[in-house]
Parts: C-alpha cells; structure tokens; sequence
C-alpha cells in the first residue's frame, strides 16, 4: 500500500516525498525507482534508541511538515521524533484490528498495542482507518474522535488482463495472504474437504508463507488433501500469475480492513467469497462481485464455491463486476487523491 500511494502522489507535482524504511528490500528498491529518496535504518541491526536518533538526525537535516506512519512501532516512532522536529504535523494509517499471534496476548504486546491506540487517538493530528468498520471500532473501543480520523480505501494498480481469458482444467480456488491465526487458512482447509467430497477435479491454492505453515500441512495431510488437491504455495514473487491461474478466490479471515489480497484478485476478474465481517461489505455487494457468508461454517462456504464451479454464466458475471469495482473505486489515482486532499488539509492547519 505504501509503494501504491507513494507512486500516486508523484504525480502532484507541489509536494515533495521522501521514505524511511526499517528495512533493507524489495518494497524500497521499488521505492527508489520512483525516484523517491529513501533512507534505511534497519531495526534488526538497530536498537530501538539508535533508530530513534538516527530518524531523528535525518529529519533534522530535512524538516518534513508532515509524516505519515503505518505501523505500531512507526506511529509510536512517529510520535518522539515529532518532539525534536518544530511543528510538524502527524497522520497515521490503521490498515487492520490487532493481530494477536498464537491466541494469546502477552503483557508486551498488549503494552504496545494500548500506547500506540492512545498515541494515535490524542497526539496524532489526524487518523485513516481504510474501512467504514474499523473507524466505528476504533471510535468506539479507543477513544477516537470521529472528526480526527478519516476512512480512505486502500487503493491498487490495476493489472491489464485480458478479458476473455480461458483457463484450462482443473478448477482452482485459492487465496494469499500471511500464514498467521486471523486470516484462519485451516478454516480454508476444510471448506476445501466439504468441496471435494461433492467434486475431486476442484483443487486449492494457497500463497504465503509464515508460523502457522506446519499447522495447515498437518490438517492438510489429516484431511487426505495432500496429493495436490490444497497446495501450498509459499512465497510467491509473481503473484499476477498466480491471480491469472485461478477461477475463484476465496477468503476465511477471523477479521479485515480492506486487504490488499482481495482488491488484487478482483482486479484480475476473479469473484470473491469471503466472510461477512470487517470492511468486506465495503468492497463486495454480495450476489455482485461475489458472496458474503454470514455463519462460520463450511458448507455454507463450500456451496457457494460449488454453485460458481457449476454455473460458468454466473461465475463470467460476477468476474466482470469484481474488476469494475476495482477499476471504479479502488485504484491508486483515487487513494492518492484522497490523500492529497488530507495532507493539505492537516498542514494548512498549523
């Protein structure tokens, strides 16, 4: 999402970007062909002090008007640095609701998560929540005041594909995203032993990687699915192609804001199902783009899946309607426009 909205705002000729990363890679080699400066203080040879006085030595030399953070540690990172650098402004984007890993919260993470809530709620000027469900919350739950945080869906590059594309056998669901509890993926597992049970030829993708891998190929292997039928794809660096060979995309997370995983399958025409929770409602009008299940329970996914595996019509429909929405409301020209329009509102109120 950074990468989409740094390469959105170049084209507003009026503002001047820059990025600091706390990590070396892929997402700030894309940056710099932007041709946006990046600075890299590398938090995993850097103890949290050092980071501090380094950002804060950067930004010295270069004072922004605003920052803008994305994350728990940025925000809160944010927010000292804001202490040594003369009025600027904060704005600070909430993606998603806490992730606790492992079912369990332990007094540090619970530590982390309150300051950065009361940071975020009383010395940032301003908040993003990227969907209508997670403002509610956070205004209700935390304290926020709703005329300091502003909703803005994320926004994405839309691919070009062709739109009469036909894929060859077998039938593939799939989904990508963080091998983590919330996104829930043995959930996954066994909507796919109800689908397979009515028809063998469909098969499952998954592309991710991260701690809950040994648990899913346990469940995998417990439901007989591992001779191809749910295959784990790991991390995928192609993930236009991965999009490209699938006809269906399904998601089964606990909670979302507006994930990144699901804009881009959409984008490449494909129909969605996803659990009826967090700002899915937001992106997909159910019997539209695709369906929102209300009940937890597996065969309730599973005949969704099977009614869009039988009915080829249905499923070209709602193909086309997923990448109109997409192409309508959530490109990167929209996001960075609502940026923009905020930026300027939050400076020009120094």
């Amino acid at each position: 999402m950074a990468y989409h909205l740094l390469r959105g705002l170049k084209t507003y000729h009026n503002i001047q970007l820059s990025a600091i990363l706390l990590t070396e890679g892929r997402l700030a080699e894309e940056i710099r062909k932007l041709g946006v400066e990046v600075h890299v203080v590398d938090e995993r040879k850097t103890s949290f002090f050092n980071i501090l006085l380094t950002i804060r030595n950067i930004l010295r030399k270069w004072p922004p008007d605003l920052i803008h953070s994305h994350r728990y540690k940025e925000n809160i990172l944010a927010y000292l640095i804001s202490r040594f650098v003369r009025r600027v402004r904060l704005i600070g984007t909430q993606h998603g609701m806490p992730e606790v890993h492992g079912g369990k919260s332990s007094l540090r993470q619970r530590l982390i998560i309150k300051w950065n809530f009361f940071v975020l709620s009383r010395c940032f000027h301003h908040s993003v929540a990227v969907s209508r469900d997670i403002k509610a919350t956070f205004v209700k739950q935390y304290g926020f005041k709703k005329k300091k945080i502003s909703v803005i869906h994320n926004g994405m590059d839309i691919p070009h594909i062709s739109p009469n594309r036909h894929k060859a056998e077998p039938f593939v669901i799939g989904s990508s995203g963080r091998l983590f509890p919330v996104k829930d993926y043995p959930f996954m597992v066994e909507i796919a032993k109800v689908v397979r049970e009515k028809k063998s030829r469909v098969h499952f993708q998954l592309a991710g990687d991260g701690p809950e891998r040994p648990k899913l190929q346990a469940v995998i292997e417990q439901y007989g699915l591992d001779n191809g039928a749910f295959v784990l794809k790991g991390h995928l660096e192609n993930m236009s192609a991965f999009y490209q060979g699938m006809d269906l995309y399904l998601n089964t997370s606990i909670h979302e804001g507006v994930p990144m995983s699901v804009l881009e399958a959409m984008a490449h025409g494909l129909p969605v199902i996803a659990p009826k929770v967090g700002g899915f409602p937001e992106i997909i009008d159910d019997g539209v783009e695709g369906y929102l299940i209300t009940e937890r329970n597996p065969k309730a996914f599973a005949e969704k899946c099977l009614l869009l595996y039988r009915n080829k019509a249905l499923r070209q429909e709602m193909s086309m309607a997923a990448r109109k929405k997409v192409v309508q409301s959530f490109s990167i020209e929209n996001m960075a426009e609502q940026y923009y329009s905020l930026y300027l509102k939050v400076a020009s109120n120094r």
